[in-house]
C-alpha cells in the first residue's frame, strides 16, 4: 500500500436517490484498496448539497468515522473536473459531484470517477473519486458545511436486505 498521512485523503461521493449504504461502502473501499490507499487516511467525504441527506452517503462516514462535506452546487461547478457529465449538470446544477468534490478545496485527483458494481447487475447508483488534499491540515471549508455523522454509539453490522 502506499503510504499517506492520517487524514490526507478525501473522497468525494455521487448517488442516486435510494442508494445503499452497502453498495456507497463497497465502491469506496474497493477504490482505495485497487489504488493501494488506506482507509487510515480518509478524513473526509465530501459530496453536493442536494445530496446531504442521501442515506447511503451519510451512512457511509458514518460507518467510516469521517465527517461528511457538503459543497454548494454552485461551488463545484466552478471546479474543474477531467469527466464532467451532462446528465449531473441537468439535474444537480453542476457538471461534476465526485470529483469536484474531492478537489473542492484543491489537490491532486488520485483517483477519477469510478462507478459502482452491484453484485446484482443493477445499474450503478453511486459514483466516487480520490483526492489528497493540500497543505498539512486542509481544514478550510470556504462555503461547505461540515456535518458531524458520526454515531454517538457503536454502528451495528450492516445487513443490506434483498
Amino acid at each position: 500500500m502506499r503510504a499517506e498521512a492520517v487524514g490526507a485523503l478525501v473522497v468525494g461521493v455521487g448517488a442516486s436517490r435510494g442508494a445503499p449504504v452497502g453498495e456507497v461502502l463497497a465502491l469506496i473501499e474497493g477504490t482505495l484498496s485497487d489504488a493501494g490507499l488506506s482507509p487510515g487516511s480518509l478524513a473526509e467525504l465530501a459530496t453536493v448539497d442536494t445530496k446531504a441527506d442521501e442515506p447511503g452517503i451519510v451512512q457511509a462516514a458514518a460507518r467510516l468515522g469521517v465527517p461528511l462535506v457538503i459543497y454548494p452546487a454552485d461551488e463545484l461547478a466552478a471546479v474543474e473536473a477531467p469527466h464532467p457529465s451532462d446528465a449531473s449538470l441537468a439535474a444537480l446544477g453542476t457538471p461534476s459531484v465526485a470529483e469536484a468534490a474531492a478537489l473542492a478545496r484543491g489537490g491532486e485527483l488520485l483517483v477519477p470517477k469510478r462507478k459502482s458494481e452491484p453484485a446484482d447487475g443493477r445499474p450503478a447508483r453511486a459514483t466516487c473519486a480520490v483526492a489528497r488534499r493540500p497543505g498539512p491540515d486542509g481544514r478550510h471549508h470556504d462555503r461547505a458545511a461540515v456535518r458531524d455523522v458520526l454515531p454517538r454509539h457503536p454502528v451495528p453490522p450492516f445487513e443490506e436486505s434483498s
